[in-house]
């Protein structure tokens, strides 16, 4: 089959499509009533998913019900039949949503609208558009790095229920079913330049019963056994988009110092240069020793590197970095702790991860290669074990070491991670979990890179009491499991 002919068949696809709706979207209105705790649930479930939509692109959006209840700074739904859009242009009216606007558009097509859009919405579409590469390749064009695709379609295992369901007249009929397993998605997303972040189920109970329908809304999707009977298959997505030609991005560098005078000389030597260049942000957290001294002698020795002292409030690392990237200017930010357990000279690989394009969120790992003997408590290991599973569990992505001092991310998503820390009651007070969780929250590709970890330089450490140190990160752990998995 010839360019042409391939085309012309996609295009006859879309018109028996097209067809199909425009005799039953007048029926639609009524579904949505009918229907009403099944939608409120999709709805809900797309707010926990995007907590900041942004400018928000929905392909195939129907009467435009799930694009009013993201309330997005900018809404654009396209769909293919006029007659679906003149009835969401009549429930959305421009009056009450001066911030929606509908257009009749094929998904192939899409590459003819101006982006970028920082989300596009795939919701039960994937399942009928012709050329599901073709379409992901014109999507591809609308989107910047940050970008995020958010599909969700139904499950492919009950695809017997849903078509007995549509027969019975208790759920709309579609006009074509491509029923594509988690398989399919993730290998014709990728085949469109797209990468998976983040996949699970919802709603195993699409009709409402007092308490019932919320329990088994809330819980049985987290469990293996039972997740695979829930109604709704979710993927969230981002771009896959090589790096700009000669872009070179700034490293901002901070480590927070709590009496750390003797490591002070050793970062300065020991930080490397990195892109276009890089400033130290030293922190100094209330020290009762000479820190502060050293950092203003290292200062005026080294006057052609970039290196400032920033005033902490004394209320530990987590506060002490805040302190210093609210000072940062440039593009990438790390966090170094003082003590050079985690030596300066991996900060490059960590560069290399993220300004190549492989994560959004790169978090040192410990527990990899072998550590020397007294870099950390045996308890600490077995704790950092277990919390990381914990965590492999809440983020839904393996985590191997959550409480890795170094950590980087790019300055444009830090405050994704600010926001969650409000979302998750502002509970860290290391700093370590609000990067997680933020990046999990906000849908961020994290990649872990191992580090070689040992003895601190000098000093001693601060990382005591760690019964009451384990009891809040259970606590954290609790607030993360009722914000990210229910």
């Amino acid at each position: 089959m010839s360019t042409n002919e391939k085309d012309a068949y996609v295009r006859q696809r879309e018109e028996t499509i097209r067809a199909y709706y425009r005799e039953s979207a007048a029926a639609y209105p009524r579904w949505l009533q009918r229907r009403s705790y099944y939608y409120r649930c999709k709805a809900a479930l797309l707010c926990r998913l995007l907590p900041q939509p942004g400018r928000t692109l929905e392909v195939g959006c129907g009467l435009g019900q799930n694009l009013a209840a993201l309330s997005p700074e900018y809404g654009l739904g396209i769909d293919l039949c006029p007659e679906v859009i003149a009835q969401a242009r009549a429930l959305h009216p421009v009056e009450r949503y001066p911030n929606l606007e509908f257009q009749c558009l094929s998904a192939l097509d899409c590459h003819q609208l101006q982006g970028p859009f920082d989300t596009i919405l795939l919701l039960n579409s994937t399942t009928e558009i012709a050329d599901l590469v073709g379409a992901f390749q014109s999507i591809r064009s609308l989107c910047a790095p940050h970008t995020r695709i958010v599909q969700v379609s139904y499950n492919y295992f009950l695809a017997p229920v849903i078509r007995l369901a549509a027969r019975l007249g208790w759920a709309p009929k579609h006009p074509v079913q491509n029923w594509l397993t988690r398989q399919d998605l993730s290998n014709l997303a990728h085949l469109g330049g797209f990468e998976e972040v983040r996949r699970g189920y919802a709603l195993p109970m699409p009709v409402g019963i007092p308490v019932l329908s919320a329990a088994i809304n809330r819980y049985l999707p987290l469990l293996p056994p039972t997740r695979y009977i829930s109604i709704l298959y979710f993927t969230v997505m981002r771009p896959l988009l090589p790096p700009a030609e000669g872009v070179r991005p700034s490293v901002s560098v901070c480590v927070p110092c709590k009496n750390e005078e003797l490591n002070i000389e050793g970062l300065v030597h020991r930080i490397p240069e990195m892109g276009s260049g890089v400033e130290i942000l030293f922190v100094d957290d209330r020290s009762t020793d000479g820190t502060r001294q050293e950092v203003e002698r290292q200062i005026a020795l080294h006057p052609g590197k970039r290196i400032r002292l920033i005033a902490g409030p004394g209320q530990g690392k987590g506060a002490a970095c805040r302190a210093g990237f609210a000072e940062a200017t440039h593009d990438v930010l790390m966090i170094l702790d003082a003590d050079m357990a985690v030596m300066p000279e991996d900060l490059p690989g960590f560069y290399e991860a993220l300004s190549s394009g492989k994560g959004e969120m790169i978090n040192g790992s410990r527990l990899v290669y072998p550590m020397e003997n007294r870099a950390m408590r045996f308890l600490n290991v077995l704790g950092n074990r277990a919390f990381a599973m914990l965590f492999s569990f809440l983020l839904s992505q393996p985590i191997k070491d959550t409480l890795c001092g170094t950590k980087v991310c790019w300055r444009r998503d830090y405050p994704k991670l600010l926001e969650a820390r409000a979302h998750f009651r502002n509970i860290d007070r290391w700093g370590d979990y609000d990067w997680l969780f933020g990046a999990a929250r906000h849908n961020l590709k994290i990649v872990e890179y191992p580090v070689l970890y040992r003895e601190r330089v000098a000093g001693i450490t601060k990382m005591n009491q760690r019964l009451r140190n384990g009891l809040t990160m259970l606590r954290m752990c609790w607030e993360a499991f009722l914000r990210l998995r229910t």
